[in-house]
């Protein structure tokens, strides 16, 4: 009996299978490269680039919370010129499709990272993170707004042919406005959520545990908010989803891969576990052949059908 299929398309860009990393918590990759079989891997998405380099946010940044953890990193990279010089040659030994990450805080920044690795070898597809402020419109995050989503979205696909792959915010009162608004405007695939807006407070102290005192929720806790996002905005768009958020085991992906998501993404478990996505992508294979199913493309959407 031959194996199940696992190949996906994710707005034009082919992947061996619907697994990634989720941006941010997965470095440059060369750091989990000895405890991950990184070529087994659907993609590789790095954490966020800026066009100059970034410092993040004070300290603390990290404080674990029941079923999750609230993060405030701040969006600390090293910029885009030190990725290319000093991290993109080892990732371009590898097979696996590279995702790049970037964000900005104006369309113009978007617009000029798009640009500048347009046409860089190994640079597979974009994802714009658009859980941004936009210093233009006084620190509103462009993810919140669905003209700016789309406004940030043209602007980088005006810049570079590669697949645009927009990551959503739930921190909004209507994520599937902000998905038409951004696949109006260009976008490849959508990607979704990124982390719930929180705080945690340090009874002792009596004080904020962060040093940025808000920060944002992963793990576990949001997994229920994410599936029910992909769900709503599976409904509302035609474009390719990837879903994420609190993913752990193969049931807990393909809850998303039923919703709607026709890949995922492992983040917050890849801290506790670093073989987590491949333990992921081992589950999803074995549910497929205890089923009986033929391609994985067969359970994208499919809990829809029975509503």
């Amino acid at each position: 009996m031959s194996k199940p299929g696992l190949a996906v398309e994710i707005g034009g860009l082919k992947l061996q299978n619907p697994v990634l990393t989720a941006s941010g918590t997965f470095g440059f990759g060369a750091e989990y490269a000895p405890f991950v079989e990184l070529d087994r891997l659907g993609a590789l998405v790095v954490k966020s680039l800026t066009l100059s380099p970034r410092a993040g946010n004070p300290p603390p940044r990290l404080v674990e919370t029941p079923a999750g953890v609230l993060n405030s990193i701040g969006l600390q990279n090293p910029g885009v010129e030190v990725f290319l010089r000093e991290h993109l040659p080892f990732l371009r030994r590898l097979r696996t499709p590279l995702i790049v990450s970037i964000a900005g805080e104006e369309p113009e920044e978007y617009a000029a990272l798009a640009a500048r690795l347009a046409g860089v070898p190994g640079v597979a597809a974009l994802e714009v993170n658009i859980s941004c402020p936009n210093v233009k419109r006084g620190g509103l995050q462009f993810g919140a707004d669905p003209r700016a989503a789309a406004e940030v979205t043209r602007a980088v696909k005006k810049e570079c042919r590669l697949p645009v792959i927009v990551k959503l915010s739930p921190n909004v009162t209507s994520i599937a406005a902000v998905a038409e608004a951004a696949a109006a405007a260009g976008a490849d695939a959508l990607s979704l959520i990124n982390t719930l807006s929180g705080m945690a407070i340090d009874i002792n102290r009596r004080r904020p545990v962060l040093g940025n005192v808000t920060g944002g929720l992963s793990g576990p806790a949001v997994r229920p908010v994410a599936v029910r996002a992909v769900w709503e905005v599976y409904r509302a768009v035609k474009v390719p989803l990837i879903g994420m958020g609190g993913i752990v085991c193969a049931a807990d992906a393909l809850e998303f891969i039923l919703a709607g998501a026709k890949a995922v993404a492992v983040g917050t478990a890849n801290f506790v576990n670093p073989r987590a996505a491949l333990e992921v992508l081992e589950g999803i294979e074995r549910y497929l052949e205890d089923q009986g199913v033929k391609d994985i493309g067969e359970l994208v959407g499919a809990a829809h059908g029975n509503c």
